[in-house]
C-alpha cells in the first residue's frame, strides 16, 4: 500500500484521466505546489546542484515552469526534503 501522500490515479478511460488531470490541478493549486517535477526531484535527491536547477529554469524563460523552478532554487519550498 502506499503510505500517506500518495495516491493511485487509473487513467485507463477518458474519463478517468480527465478526474485525474483535475486531481493533480487542484492539488497544485491548493497547495502552491506543482506534483512530479523532474528537476525539483533531481535537486532535492542531489543529483543535480542549485546551479543546474537554475540553468534548467532558465530553457523555460518567464514561464509559470520556470518561476517554479526559481522558487525551489531559492530555498522557499518548504518540504521534508529541507534539513
Amino acid at each position: 500500500m502506499f503510505g500517506r501522500g500518495f495516491a493511485w490515479l487509473d487513467t485507463g478511460t477518458i474519463d478517468s484521466l480527465s478526474q485525474a488531470t483535475n486531481y493533480v490541478k487542484t492539488i497544485e493549486e491548493i497547495q502552491g505546489i506543482k506534483i512530479s517535477v523532474p528537476e525539483e526531484i533531481a535537486y532535492y535527491n542531489k543529483w543535480i546542484d542549485k546551479e543546474e536547477l537554475l540553468k534548467a529554469a532558465e530553457n523555460y524563460g518567464k514561464s509559470t515552469y520556470g518561476d517554479y523552478l526559481r522558487f525551489v532554487a531559492a530555498g522557499s519550498m518548504k518540504t521534508t526534503y529541507n534539513k
